[in-house]
This record gives C-alpha cells, sequence and structure tokens, in this order.
C-alpha cells in the first residue's frame, strides 16, 4: 500500500488570487504547494490588457513570501472592446499565457463579459493563430435556463459553434462539472482540454442542500447530481492527458459568504493536494495523481514539468485549518465533510 509519494511540484490552472489586502492574505497557501498558477483576471475593474497583466503579475510578485518560488501565469479578460492587436504583442512578450471568456453575468465579477460573439470574432483568430489558449467559463447566462443546464447548453450553443468557426483555436473548459463536459472534452482533439476543481471531485448538490444550506460549498458552476461528480472523478483518473487540476480556489471574506445573497467560490488552496490525493487513493488509483497535477497541465500550455518536487504521505487524518486570516477579513477554508489522510511533508527545488 503506497503511502509516500514524490511528485513534481503540482502548478494550478484556475486560481482567483484578487488584489490588495485579500491576495496579500490568500497567496501564501497556493505559493506553498503549486509552482505555477493560471491566475484569473477578473478583478474590479477587469484585466483587460497586456500593460494591466503586467501591472497585476508585478503586485502578485511584490506580494510573495520571501522564500517562496511561485511563478503567476497572467490572463486577460476578454471583453467585447478588447483590442487583437493588445492579445498578440502581450502573449508575444510572454506577459499572458492564456484569455479568459467569461458570458456576461455568469459568475464574480463577471458583468464585463461577452455577449456578442460576433465582436471577439477577431480576437478569437488572432489567438488560434498564435496558438494562446482560450479559457472559457462554460456556462449560458439567459434566464430561462436552469441552473442546472447551463453548462450543457453552453457547449451546445456556444461552444461547439466558436470552435467549428475558428479551427485550431486551443480550449479550456474550466471547471466542468458534468457528464456532458466530460464526454464532449474525451471525444474533441488535442485543441480542447479540461480542469476539474477539488470541490467537484469530492462533493455533490445534496452535500450543499441537504440538512441546511452549506454556503461555503456553493461555486459557480454550480454543483451537480451525484452521477456527474461519478463522471468528474473518472476523467480525472482516466490519466487522458486533457483532464488537469484547476483549483478555482476563489476566496471570500467570510461575511461575504455567510450572507442572504452569498457570494460564490470555494477557498480551497491550503488543502487542495491533500483532497485530490484522498480522491485518487479512494479509487486506488494514486499512479494517475501525478500526471493530473503535474503533468498533464504544462504538456497542454507547452511548459516544462517543474523540476522541483513534492511529497505526500499518508497519515493519521489531518488537522483541516478553519480560516486564514486577512486585510479583508477571515477567509474561511473550504471542509471537504470527510477526514484528509494526506500531508504535504516536503518541497524540494
Amino acid at each position: 500500500m503506497t503511502t509516500r509519494l514524490t511528485l513534481p511540484r503540482p502548478d494550478d490552472w484556475h486560481l482567483h488570487l484578487r488584489d490588495g489586502a485579500m491576495m496579500e492574505g490568500v497567496l501564501p497557501a497556493s505559493a506553498a504547494h503549486f509552482a505555477r498558477a493560471i491566475i484569473m483576471p477578473n478583478l474590479v475593474p477587469p484585466v483587460v490588457t497586456g500593460a494591466e497583466a503586467a501591472a497585476y503579475r508585478e503586485r502578485i510578485l511584490a506580494a510573495l513570501p520571501d522564500d517562496a518560488a511561485f511563478e503567476p501565469l497572467m490572463t486577460l479578460y476578454l471583453t467585447e472592446a478588447t483590442d487583437p492587436g493588445d492579445v498578440r504583442a502581450a502573449a508575444e512578450a510572454g506577459i499572458i499565457k492564456a484569455v479568459k471568456l467569461y458570458p456576461a453575468g455568469a459568475t464574480t465579477n463577471s458583468a464585463s463579459g461577452v455577449r456578442d460573439f460576433d465582436k471577439v470574432r477577431g480576437v478569437l483568430e488572432t489567438m488560434a493563430e498564435i496558438g494562446l489558449p482560450l479559457c472559457v467559463h462554460g456556462e449560458v447566462t439567459n434566464a430561462e435556463i436552469d441552473i442546472f443546464d447551463r453548462e450543457a447548453v453552453f457547449i451546445e450553443r456556444v461552444l461547439h459553434p466558436i470552435r467549428e468557426d475558428t479551427p485550431g483555436l486551443r480550449v479550456v473548459m474550466e471547471h466542468i462539472t458534468t457528464r456532458d463536459a466530460a464526454e464532449y472534452v474525451a471525444a474533441q482533439g488535442k485543441d480542447l482540454a479540461a480542469t476539474i476543481t477539488v470541490q467537484h471531485l469530492m462533493l455533490d448538490r445534496n452535500d450543499m442542500l441537504v440538512g441546511g444550506i452549506r454556503p461555503h460549498y456553493y461555486c459557480l458552476p454550480i454543483l451537480k447530481r451525484g452521477t456527474h461528480r461519478e463522471a468528474l472523478v473518472e476523467a480525472a483518473l482516466s490519466g487522458d492527458p486533457k483532464y488537469f487540476l484547476g483549483t478555482d480556489s476563489a476566496p471570500h471574506a467570510t461575511h461575504a459568504k455567510e450572507n442572504a445573497c452569498g457570494c460564490a467560490g470555494c477557498f480551497t488552496a491550503p488543502i487542495a493536494l491533500s483532497c485530490v490525493a484522498e480522491v485518487f487513493d479512494e479509487a486506488v488509483a494514486l499512479d494517475k495523481l501525478e500526471g493530473f497535477v503535474s503533468r498533464h497541465g504544462p504538456g497542454f500550455y507547452g511548459l516544462p514539468v517543474n523540476d522541483d518536487t513534492i511529497t505526500l504521505e499518508k497519515g493519521a487524518p489531518i488537522d483541516l485549518p478553519k480560516a486564514v486570516e486577512t486585510g479583508a477579513g477571515p477567509v474561511t477554508v473550504f471542509d471537504p465533510g470527510r477526514p484528509l489522510h494526506w500531508h504535504v511533508v516536503a518541497k524540494e527545488t
């Protein structure tokens, strides 16, 4: 029985750090375990130009603990006014690694997102030409579409047409939540990949709603049926390089979550690797963990696998942290509702 694993240091291919006091408080949790992370641009105001991405990157680097080895991989927020020339220049200068598509109103700070997809065709064509990935929040926002169906409808009405109209466009479906999405990705070519989050591997909507509403399980896309969670686990365990870890760790001050209209997002960064190792261990698939957390993401993004390593060891249940203190208030740490036995015990550079 495997009780100790040493892996190439993982990366997080979908991370929210926010800005200012919140960022300074939560950044160390990600930097402690992950070597790199794709940083989401949905600040207020959003990060929409190469110059803004470069400035945000400098703020992140300035906030890192002195002993941290962590590289933020920046993205631009796609709007209907995004300049294809600026995208090209930022990519060629190494400032950005992707562009993020939020359908307007889909999630936190997405009001500036895209409503008319014809207005971003020039940007998408430029991205296909230079090989720059498009990261998508895959939900429609039509009021008549049930929230539990919005991912499947997005694939049919938005994603597939975009991909057909833009040959060569490389796309990451972020935080997939349904069997529909997992099967769609599996059936497509190498230019489509998907990230899967901690919470969607571990929980379904019953965990959020049965016996009382648990606001710290509320995220977007929302948790789905258990059958969908099972499909995501199957995808993660499959060894298919099109699936990799993107935590979507999304910090909000506790008072903003425990609210009459609470914010969407789960703050998983401090325990993300312990959670994922637990899922793979339960499935007797620890041999597939390295690919999912350390190799598949770099392969899709055309980056080297990290040279440094991280070691996890199985033991007594870890003492789950309750919250991380920040200058913007305490942020409650995701609690998976069951014991976690995998400890991060060493990081070597």
